[in-house]
């Protein structure tokens, strides 16, 4: 029994010394019921919405303000016509617009009917119909109110419309956003073990004596990858437009460029973290507890990000696939080209030349 104890505290004492395995044990947990408890929410806050006021009257400015008083909707811009709507939706920012009619308030107070028209960004198809039924219920309890202190009941009809959807298809969410989680998670791992792998099986110092400069070795490492994950990108594309119907509007060049361009970020993030850990075992496990959680949870795949606390949505700008998520529904659905996505595509590829530099600079002692 002495000696059984004596294990059990042998085994205590190693556990406690590595920070490595506490930080399994009770870091991982506590990041992921605040990431899991924070993030899965299926509440509106804040989403951002235009309004075109064509009355522009009593009624119209009283139910605007009923609208916005809430916490569900911030006001992103003032339309003055319709022209404006299309731009509007395909710069990204924008969930809804809410059109009133001419003569809204006269409308009411004479002919007792009215309309708003609401049109909702539904490339996001869970979010535009969540959206629609709060302004709908705001509508509907505006009405109510005022139909207490009117002898004559009014009725103000709600027509909606889906822009980019109009089906609400499920799969025009889940596969660009599949195409970019699978991207990422694939070609990270898939890299991350490749330097790793050398160290194990003994080749590293092959690797060492080579005259090649530490980016040549790193480009030379990525090639081969980069060719196989683009094809895995091909397959996912193919399989999204010809088995589940996922248009592709936008430029076919313009979003090929694009997967690359990720697929070279995603594969230099895979290479760092190659550099920065001894064993295939512990790269695997940086690659999927380090990346998976984040990229599904903060990407905007499933879940708005604008409905998550402040803190984790400054987080969420450090997430790649974040910024691909929206390139690629703006390019497939949207049908958008590069002035609208410049900026996104930058972004992407300044994390493309920290990962490769981060790379260079923690192989470089290796080389030494």
């Amino acid at each position: 029994m002495k000696r059984f104890i004596a294990f059990v505290r042998k085994e205590f004492h190693h556990i406690l010394r590595d920070w490595r395995t506490l930080i399994i044990l009770f870091g991982m947990p506590i990041i992921q019921i605040l990431l899991f408890g924070f993030a899965i929410t299926n509440e509106i806050k804040d989403a951002s919405i235009a309004i075109l006021d064509q009355a522009n009257d009593a009624h119209s400015k009283a139910l605007i303000n009923k609208i916005l008083s809430t916490d569900y909707f911030k006001l992103e811009q003032y339309l003055s016509n319709q022209s404006q709507i299309e731009p509007v939706f395909r710069k990204g920012k924008v969930k809804e617009v809410i059109i009133f009619e001419r003569d809204f308030s006269q409308k009411l107070d004479k002919e007792k009917i009215s309309g708003i028209q609401l049109l909702a960004d539904a490339t996001d198809p869970n979010t535009a119909t969540i959206i629609l039924n709060y302004t709908q219920g705001i509508i509907a309890g505006y009405q109510a109110d005022q139909n207490v202190l009117s002898r004559l009941p009014f009725n103000i009809q709600v027509q909606t419309e889906m822009f980019y959807n109009k089906e609400l298809k499920g799969v025009y969410l889940f596969v660009p956003g599949l195409i970019a989680i699978i991207l990422m998670l694939v070609s990270a791992m898939m890299t991350s073990i490749s330097i790793t792998k050398e160290k194990e099986f003994g080749t590293m110092e092959i690797l060492l004596a080579t005259p090649m400069r530490p980016g040549i070795i790193i480009i030379a490492k990525v090639i081969p990858y980069l060719l196989l994950s683009f094809i895995n990108a091909l397959i996912i594309l193919t399989l999204g437009y010809f088995v589940f119907g996922v248009p592709v509007h936008g430029s076919i060049t313009l979003l090929l460029f694009e997967m690359i361009l990720f697929v070279l970020t995603v594969l230099s993030l895979g290479i760092f973290i190659s550099t920065v850990t001894s064993s295939q075992q512990v790269a695997l496990m940086a690659s999927l507890m380090g990346l998976m959680l984040p990229t599904i949870l903060l990407s905007g795949f499933i879940f708005p990000i604008e409905n998550m606390p402040l803190l984790l949505q400054i987080i969420s700008n450090i997430v790649p696939a974040k910024w691909f998520i929206i390139i690629i529904k703006n390019i497939m659905l949207k049908g958008t080209g590069l002035a609208i996505i410049w900026e996104e595509t930058l972004i992407i590829f300044g994390f493309m030349i920290f990962f490769i530099s981060l790379s260079v600079k923690n192989f470089k002692p290796r080389l030494a």
